[in-house]
């Protein structure tokens, strides 16, 4: 059984809620408005069965200009079209518009249904059909039927079915194991079952019992029940309009415009790259930085148009551009788009998403546009790359990779494989499972890494080495702890870095103390060992010692790095001697008794309320003890 999605399109009153009612006997207009006023305001549905062979489902659209953004929310995801126009009006401005709309979108099958042929006498009849037809050229309709009917009289009606039979058996591809993906359209509530929304399945397959999100938003919910055409079902395919309750999620927290999918399946980003076709009749040209109105799916998201090699397009050129977004979206490579003028809103253009996700980092103009050529242009494995390459430092994982590169599971498998072979690309094994970086990245970090410490080294030879969370952050784009490790655990297994303990060191470095230096270490140690549990500042410590900050300070922090003297806060270090007795001291008093308090504390080291609440505080804060009241309690406890 095929699943085919068919939209209406035409102008204002020409008889396109008619002609389903006719086709189907399902009347779409159900709002009390729509009723009053003769004219489509929201999306409607119906479906129509053409034998056993396929199931069609109607999305019939609005045609006032007004209502332009609720027609583009139907028809992001049709299969074919029927465009339709008044045989006593002819072409008119929203026949333009829609079908402008429908090419923008990428739909290249359909028909022209003739309506209102019991208004006309058949000489006019056949002059509105050459009028239509000259109109339909160059258009992917040009070679389409064009079928007179009426509604009213249900003339033409026999022929319709036949031709939509026809165009339903040639070949739709759909994605049944693509990432599930429903743009919802519609929310309501149904009494006793709660939250309900429709919408186009465009790829994939959803289940009862499947666990859901909702984009942007990132809420989330199960699939309670499924229906297909007014019947329940336990499973909706690509291609279908579906229905679905989601429990726990209220209708407020859901709007038209968002997407339904697996959890993390699709990646959120306020930016898009993609291709930009101005209109040969738009009617001027697009500046650099234009305010836009851009749909994408079955939503309506305010952006900024920024062009990336020039800095206006004419009507009917084309260019690459970086799309800023006032909302966040959850789009995947080759979706297709439609641009609409700020005010008055009026399609303007179109294109094809390239990278969904765009690094936040600034990058020169030919850079992105060398990137969204390879990802235009290349082959599967070229694009891949090139959005692995693209990614910087955050390795990806294959659910990620699959929605950005836009491939089936088993052909990404396979060239993720085949990149592993060749060494182009390295896999990551972490909590969240295995992860993927372009080589070049890896290398280049381990580079970066190798060159930050020589440069430390240089700067600061008495230093055994530097924190590894400092180093973290010194690295450039910022790298997540887990790829940090790896690249650590790399560098120190080739005998490059050496690790101790918190800190990081090249392997073929070694601290060497001048003799004075020697002097003051030995100086200055004695000061601290002397001051046990009541130690000086460190500009009192360097004044006995006979020195300055200036001169010290070197000397000073490699007694921290090696473990000899202990920060306690700020401007109060403690030697590791008199640190240790303290700690055995605390320890041996909460195994005694049940809780520390600073008065006991300080009777029992016989040092001053000044050193005893650092101490405390310091001991708090690596979880030796913990606070409760005015007391001190073994942590955990």
């Amino acid at each position: 059984m095929k699943h085919i999605i068919i939209g209406t399109a035409g102008h204002i009153d020409h008889g396109k809620t008619a002609l389903v009612k006719a086709l189907t006997g399902i009347d779409t207009d159900r709002l009390k408005e729509e009723k009053e006023r003769g004219i489509s305001i929201e999306l409607g549905f119906a479906f129509l069965r053409l034998g056993e062979g396929a199931t069609l489902g109607i999305v019939d659209v609005p045609g006032h200009e007004r209502f332009v953004k609720t027609m583009l929310a139907g028809v992001g995801g049709i299969d074919l079209v029927i465009l339709v126009i008044a045989a006593d009006e002819g072409v008119m401005p929203q026949t333009r518009e829609h079908l402008h709309i429908c090419e923008l979108l990428g739909v290249r099958r359909g028909l022209v249904a003739l309506t209102k042929k019991d208004l006309v006498d058949p000489e006019w009849l056949d002059l509105v059909q050459e009028e239509v037809r000259t109109f339909l050229g160059g258009t992917f309709l040009q070679e389409a039927p064009i079928l007179p009917v009426s509604a009213l009289s249900g003339e033409g009606l026999s022929e319709l079915r036949d031709v939509l039979a026809s165009l339903s058996a040639e070949p739709h591809p759909r994605r049944g194991d693509g990432i599930v993906r429903l743009p919802i359209d519609r929310v309501f509530t149904i009494r006793g079952f709660g939250t309900v929304v429709t919408g186009t399945l465009w790829t994939g397959s959803l289940t009862v019992g499947d666990e859901v999100a909702v984009l942007p938003k990132d809420l989330h919910s199960r699939v309670r029940r499924l229906q297909v055409h007014n019947e329940n079902v336990e499973q909706a395919l690509a291609g279908q309009r579906a229905a679905v309750n989601l429990p726990g999620l209220e209708t407020e927290q859901i709007d038209r415009g968002d997407l339904l999918c697996f959890p993390d399946t699709l990646r959120v980003s306020t930016s898009v790259e993609a291709t930009l076709a101005l209109l040969p009749d738009a009617p001027k040209s697009l500046a650099n930085r234009t305010r836009v109105r851009f749909h994408l799916g079955t939503a309506e998201i305010l952006a900024r148009v920024i062009l990336l090699d020039r800095e206006k397009i004419t009507p009917g050129e084309g260019a690459y551009v970086h799309l800023r977004l006032e909302q966040p979206t959850a789009a995947m490579l080759h979706d297709r788009y439609v641009l609409r003028s700020y005010s008055p809103a009026t399609t303007i253009g179109g294109g094809i998403i390239l990278d969904p996700c765009p690094p936040p980092k600034r990058r020169r103009r030919p850079e992105v546009v060398a990137h969204l050529k390879i990802l235009e242009q290349g082959s599967s494995r070229d694009r891949l790359l090139e959005l692995l390459k693209s990614s910087s430092t955050s390795p990806l994982r294959l659910s990620t990779l699959r929605s950005l590169a836009s491939l089936d599971a088993e052909s990404l498998e396979e060239q993720i494989q085949e990149l592993l072979a060749a060494g182009k690309v390295i896999t990551l094994k972490g909590r969240e499972g295995e992860t993927y970086l372009h080589r070049e990245i890896y290398e280049d970090l381990r580079g970066t890494i190798r060159n930050l410490l020589k440069q430390l080294h240089a700067q600061q030879p008495l230093r055994e080495g530097i924190s590894k969370e400092e180093l973290r952050s010194r690295l450039a784009m910022g790298v997540s702890p887990p790829l940090f490790a790896h690249l650590l655990s790399d560098l120190t297994e080739s005998r490059e870095v050496t690790q101790d303990r918190d800190r990081v060191r090249l392997t073929a470095h070694r601290s060497q103390l001048s003799p004075a230096e020697a002097a003051l270490t030995e100086r200055l140690e004695t000061i601290f060992r002397t001051a046990a549990l009541q130690p000086p500042t460190t500009e009192a410590a360097f004044r006995q010692a006979g020195t300055d900050r200036k001169g010290a300070q070197a000397v000073f922090f490699r007694l921290v790095e090696q473990g000899t003297l202990i920060k306690i806060k700020d401007d109060l270090y403690v030697h590791r001697e008199a640190y240790e007795q303290v700690k055995a001291r605390v320890l041996a008093h909460l195994a005694q008794h049940s809780s520390l308090s600073v008065p006991t504390f300080k009777d029992l080291l016989g040092i001053t309320r000044k050193h005893a609440i650092p101490y405390l505080e310091h001991f708090d804060q690596i979880k030796l003890t913990r606070r409760a009241g005015d007391e001190r309690v073994p942590y955990g406890k």
